[in-house]
């Protein structure tokens, strides 16, 4: 049995489409530790620093790459870095900024 290393199993979850990450993640949160009760940080945490390409942004905060585009032309969401035509945004940002609508949403 060939068993990944947690350096391997980051880099596929890298290679993978945004969505089947999501669902991965969903998995790991239903399964894996159902009887643990660990909180989204100490399952998450590793995340907070990492960098969300814009289509990942937008797939993050739930909105479409029209309406992310309109955010960052206005100003209301700026990018962490830029990697050749790539922007990059801060998931502590965006999470920042996720709560902030749902807040205003109510």
């Amino acid at each position: 049995m060939n068993i990944a290393t947690a350096e391997e199993l980051m880099r596929h979850l890298g290679e993978m489409p945004a969505q089947e990450r999501l669902k991965f993640f969903a998995m790991v949160g239903q399964r894996a530790f159902r009887d643990e009760n660990l909180s989204h940080e100490e399952v998450f945490g590793h995340l907070a620093e990492d960098d969300f390409t814009a289509a990942e942004a937008a797939e993050y905060l739930e909105i479409s790459m029209a309406t992310f585009r309109r955010f960052v032309r206005d100003g209301k969401l700026t990018s962490h870095a830029t990697v050749g035509r790539s922007q990059l945004f801060s998931v502590a940002d965006l999470k920042a900024f996720k709560r902030q609508r749902k807040a205003i949403k109510g």
